[in-house]
């Protein structure tokens, strides 16, 4: 016989939940990503296109910008608490436990935001350094 336990219903309902979280939280990071790299480079060639004012635009995208990495932030620190490496000393996690792969999809999500975080400034580079159409 083996010391686990089965676990109860509410707590596979409780797991899975948490899981499905945690999932959310590894794809929410590149998507804010990708669609800020959509928003940038489509409303710059719109606005290149049409020839509207590129400099209220480039506000708006650097407003949009601050918010993109404010939500980018926020994802990474939720990862960085999921991941509990400040408490558990455990960079590697590999048991097969609930608790590590919890722990592990926390460290994913952690580093998909240092990627996208990334990401977005480079995106936003053009926006800064580029002075208009032409």
């Amino acid at each position: 016989m083996t010391d686990e336990h089965q676990p109860r219903r509410d707590e596979d309902e409780r797991e899975f939940a948490e899981e499905q979280a945690s999932l959310f939280k590894i794809t929410l990071a590149p998507l804010i990503w990708a669609a800020h790299f959509v928003a940038c480079y489509g409303l710059v060639a719109v606005t290149c296109a049409k020839g509207w004012d590129i400099d209220a635009v480039r506000i708006g995208l650097l407003v949009f910008s601050a918010l993109s990495l404010g939500g980018i932030g926020w994802v990474g620190w939720a990862a960085w608490w999921q991941w509990n490496v400040s408490q558990t000393r455990d960079y590697v996690n590999r048991g097969g436990r609930a608790e590590d792969r919890h722990h592990f999809l926390g460290h994913a999500a952690f580093l998909l935001s240092i990627i996208s975080l990334i990401g977005v400034v480079f995106v936003s580079l053009p926006l800064v350094l580029i002075g208009g159409c032409q």
